[in-house]
């Protein structure tokens, strides 16, 4: 049985500025885990926003737990709040803007499952 804390979680900032821990990813495990997707929980402070990026070849979804963001895929945008998700297709310019006075906290979802070497800035 495989079982993750986020009250005991260690977090980092990626490349789009988003600060995120790792729930689980199939290619870091220890045990066998048979998905093809990773899950990640992400932070943004009040009025912070993630950097223009891209992931090549994966989707991606975001779950909306906490707060209020302004999603940004290519020329589109949606207000997100909590219980909603987005899906983001591979290749899609994309950020999102935390809208509330508090923390905007979401699970990325990315299969198959992410790649440092697949997600780059958007420069344009």
């Amino acid at each position: 049985m495989l079982i993750r804390d986020l009250k005991t979680a260690t977090y980092f900032e990626t490349t789009d500025g988003t600060f995120i821990c790792e729930l689980l990813h199939p290619h870091r495990e220890e045990k066998d885990i048979k998905i093809n997707f990773s899950i990640a929980h992400a932070i943004l402070g009040p009025e912070e926003s993630s950097h223009p990026h891209r992931i090549k070849s994966a989707g991606e979804i975001y779950f909306i737990l906490e707060g209020k963001g302004l999603m940004h895929i290519d020329n589109q945008q949606a207000l997100l709040e909590p219980g909603q998700l987005v899906y983001i297709p591979p290749g899609s310019m994309q950020f999102i803007k935390n809208v509330s006075s508090s923390e905007l906290k979401f699970l990325c979802m990315v299969s198959p499952p992410w790649r440092k070497e697949d997600d780059e800035i958007c420069l344009e």
